[in-house]
């Protein structure tokens, strides 16, 4: 069913004026259909801070047709914000008391740029760490992005994050390990996932952690799932990014190289640009060292026109699944436990 645009965040409109199914809350009010309240832990920065809310709410979106989504981003006050991104939270995002005092059927925490290995020196690891308490205890399920399952693993698990000594950077081939499990439904058994991190959760911290691995690939592990199936599902990987999220973020990196906040000139990501893509952006590569071009010659347009997306519907597809069982767990058996929402004799499924 469709998103509810319980507030006047600017996403909605811009959502809708992109063909997504979006209600008023006068209308949703008019329809006997189950809600579902999802929270949005956004921690990414300023530049992506909007385009990553599209990106999770446009997943949601386009998942199981069985209730009302309502979403409720909120992000973490210890993280420094520009005037900007600082304006659009105080005016549509909550924050964790809120959140908290209303409560969630289930949670989102987006990823964050922390290229540093330890996370205890990341300003928000502190309130990370109390949100993600939190939600262990009184969240059906919590589906952590990229940083987000470095931090729980160290957290609950006592495995902390290895640095990988480069940038993961690309569009990577993955295979479905367990197909059995019910995030596993109607997912290709082989797909693509865009990675762009600095550090690592290798695959012998998962199994060392009794974390069930069920993606995999040669750049890491990517969809895990917690001991207890269901109440953390684990991302290592970016299965949320549009299109041209990459080539957004190949452009900024380039900027930081101008404005000296990185050394080397960035390499492209990998299994990304056609062959004709790179030479075109070799060649303004060349040029803009010798003064030639200007950031604002990116060819941005142009690239974009002609990039492929092949990780899209398998995301959408385990997403769909997650939000089923989130239902069915919140549904059949509110106010119990969570695992008593799982078949002890067939827990792979729910009952």
């Amino acid at each position: 069913m469709p998103l509810i645009a319980h507030s006047s965040l600017p996403s909605f409109k811009r959502l809708q004026q992109e063909g997504e199914t979006v209600l008023s809350k006068d209308r949703a009010n008019n329809q006997v259909i189950r809600e579902l309240h999802i929270g949005l832990l956004n921690m990414m920065p300023d530049p992506a801070l909007e385009a990553t809310e599209r990106q999770f709410f446009r997943l949601i979106g386009h998942s199981n047709q069985i209730a009302q989504f309502y979403l409720h981003p909120f992000t973490l006050a210890s993280i420094q914000r520009g005037e900007k991104a600082q304006k659009h939270i105080n005016a549509y995002y909550q924050d964790f008391d809120e959140i908290k005092a209303q409560g969630l059927d289930a949670l989102i925490i987006t990823g964050a740029h922390v290229e540093e290995a330890n996370l205890e020196k990341a300003p928000f690891y502190q309130q990370l760490k109390e949100v993600l308490t939190w939600s262990y205890d009184n969240v059906t399920s919590t589906l952590c992005s990229c940083l987000a399952t470095h931090a729980v693993l160290e957290f609950r698990y006592g495995q902390k994050r290895q640095p990988i000594g480069k940038k993961c950077w690309g569009i990577f081939p993955h295979q479905v390990l367990n197909r059995s499990h019910p995030l596993m439904n109607g997912v290709n058994t082989r797909f693509d996932v865009p990675h762009s991190r600095f550090n690592k959760i290798s695959k012998a911290q998962f199994e060392s952690a009794g974390i069930k691995i069920l993606v995999d690939s040669k750049v890491g592990a990517h969809l895990c799932v917690s001991e207890d199936l269901l109440r953390i599902v684990f991302f290592q990987g970016h299965p949320e990014y549009d299109t041209i999220s990459m080539l957004k973020e190949y452009k900024r990196e380039v900027i930081a190289y101008l404005t000296k906040t990185r050394t080397d000139y960035p390499p492209l990501p990998e299994h990304y640009f056609c062959e004709q893509n790179k030479a075109i952006l070799n060649e303004f590569k060349v040029k803009l060292l010798a003064g030639e071009f200007k950031i604002s010659d990116f060819p941005e347009t142009l690239i974009s026109q002609t990039l492929d997306n092949t990780w899209h519907d398998a995301a959408t597809a385990i997403i769909n699944n997650w939000i089923g069982c989130v239902y069915q767990v919140t549904h059949k058996e509110v106010g119990k436990p969570f695992m008593e929402g799982i078949d002890p004799h067939d827990p792979l499924r729910l009952k």
